[in-house]
């Protein structure tokens, strides 16, 4: 199925799902138990048949229908090993760092709370974890057979930037997948999704060595499509009752309030905080201060960098999309009547108040612990190689280019590329495009790239030039000459520049 038919049939279940939860929700465990049924007796078809082709075999008495006979029964043998496997698999379970009631005695008093007002079941284990997230996931310790243990995941990141109500109103929404069956559902589903997808590339590969084969490749791709259509409805619907559950506990103020902070400082925080973190590699030998100790007063003191209109405006202007199962930020808001609003600066965080006195700062210690162990190889490399690079820089620099060979001249320019102004790496590639032994593909690229930085629309030359004399170059040539028409001169332009770059069997 195309992606455009793939939209067109997620829009018209979400109507169905509106119109009905209850109903769509009835008709997907339905499919879902069908799947199941469709599955067990394609396992139950296969055993029959490697049964019968065995006595087949034996009754027949001879030698070649006994060597045909092994064929068939190797290659059944093989679908029923991936059935089997992929059925009887056990998820790993989540990973975090365990909490225990002493440590979180609020955080565990809310959980209680939840449970008496909700009536689901209980958490098992709650888990700090490093992201600026949280979850409930519910592990399956016998695979398809259940066991069921459940998990909340807390981001300490999340437990620093968020007040006490607002993580109420998260704790609420998180518990409310589990009170809403929503978690085991999401179990059973995943492990379909990956035993259709085990299925299909181990008989995609021998579809046309058996009719068998083929024929069941063909059913799942029917079936797939559909399949993925109504669980990722469903799952976005799951969302839609989460939230109300999380008016429910913690009202509609403080659940607004979460739902734009939780966008605006999460972006900031993939965008900002943690680049300019490891941007310190490249003058420091180890960092200057730890992520996690830190992060506390990042967010407060930035609050007037990422809480803006703008970038509420600009989340408040992007819609829903096939990538994700969480609804956009306006359609959650309007769902719980709302409108838009910053949350205000967090005086007393969460973590204040939630985790017992002085478990914050152990858990900010454990984490920065953890994140240099296995970031401190790479953070130190990185930090000899800018010097290294910044020194080698000077030596070439101090040198008139008519003295660098050519390599030379590749080397300055791929520096001052990665360390300097764009520009500044113009005079080298200049001079190495007019030696003599060219076409210098690679530096055509990067003159291309040169030019179209500053906007001339000959860097598509040049980037044409690297595509068509360097394979290994095409991908990204074409990439940065198709974006740069296209912001420039438009769609049109850009397709037919594209065209006659890439083969036509490569689509922009």
């Amino acid at each position: 199925m195309e992606y455009k038919a793939f939209e067109h049939l997620v829009r018209r279940l979400e109507l169905d799902s509106n119109a009905s939860p209850e109903a769509f929700r009835r008709k997907v465990h339905a499919i879902s138990l069908a799947a199941y049924a469709i599955l067990f007796g394609l396992l139950a078809g296969l055993l029959a048949l490697f049964i019968m082709l065995v006595h087949w075999a034996v009754e027949s008495h001879r030698a070649f229908a006994m060597f045909k006979a092994g064929l068939g029964g190797l290659f059944l043998l093989s679908l029923i090993f991936v059935v089997l496997r992929v059925m009887l698999m056990r998820l790993d379970p989540p990973f975090g760092r365990e909490l225990v009631r002493e440590e979180a005695p609020k955080l565990f008093d809310i959980l209680d709370k939840l449970y008496g007002k909700l009536q689901g079941p209980r958490i098992d284990h709650v888990l700090i974890t490093d992201e600026f997230n949280a979850a409930i996931v519910q592990h399956a310790r016998y695979g398809i057979f259940g066991g069921y243990r459940n998990y909340l995941l807390v981001g300490l990141p999340f437990l620093l930037g968020s007040t006490p109500k607002e993580m109420l109103s998260v704790l609420a929404h998180e518990y409310g997948h589990l009170c809403g069956d929503h978690g085991k559902g999401s179990v059973r589903i995943y492990r379909q999704r990956r035993l259709f997808v085990a299925m299909y590339q181990h008989l995609e590969s021998s579809a046309d060595e058996s009719a068998l084969s083929a024929a069941i490749v063909r059913a799942l791709k029917r079936f797939f499509p559909y399949y993925s259509a109504y669980t990722f409805v469903l799952s976005r619907q799951d969302e839609y009752e989460a939230d109300q559950t999380a008016v429910e506990m913690a009202g509609h103020t403080s659940t607004c309030h979460m739902l734009v902070r939780s966008r605006l400082l999460g972006e900031w925080i993939a965008r900002d905080f943690w680049p300019s973190m490891y941007e310190n590699a490249d003058r420091l030998e180890k960092p200057p201060f730890m992520p996690f100790s830190s992060m506390r007063l990042a967010i407060k003191a930035n609050y007037d960098e990422w809480a803006t209109k703008k970038g509420l405006d600009a989340a408040w202007a992007k819609s829903s999309d096939l990538a994700d199962t969480h609804p956009c930020l306006r359609e959650r808001l309007d769902a719980i009547e709302m409108a838009p609003a910053l949350p205000p600066p967090v005086d007393t965080s969460a973590a204040d108040v939630m985790l017992a006195s002085g478990v914050g700062k152990r858990l900010e210690s454990e984490l920065d612990q953890d994140w240099w162990e296995v970031n401190s190889r790479g953070w130190v490399h990185r930090f000899r190689h800018v010097q290294n690079s910044r020194v080698r820089i000077g030596e070439l620099a101090a040198l008139p280019l008519a003295k660098l060979s050519v390599q030379d001249l590749m080397e300055l320019a791929s520096l001052k590329l990665e360390f300097e102004e764009t520009v500044s790496a113009k005079p080298a590639l200049v001079e190495l495009m007019k030696r003599a032994g060219g076409p210098y593909p690679r530096a055509s690229l990067m003159y291309g790239r040169v030019l179209v930085a500053e906007g001339d629309r000959r860097g598509v030359d040049h980037l044409r030039e690297a595509a068509l004399n360097e394979p290994r170059l095409l991908e990204e040539a074409a990439q940065r000459g198709y974006q740069f028409l296209l912001e420039r001169d438009g769609e049109a332009v850009a397709k037919r520049w594209w065209g006659s770059v890439v083969p036509q069997d490569e689509p922009a």
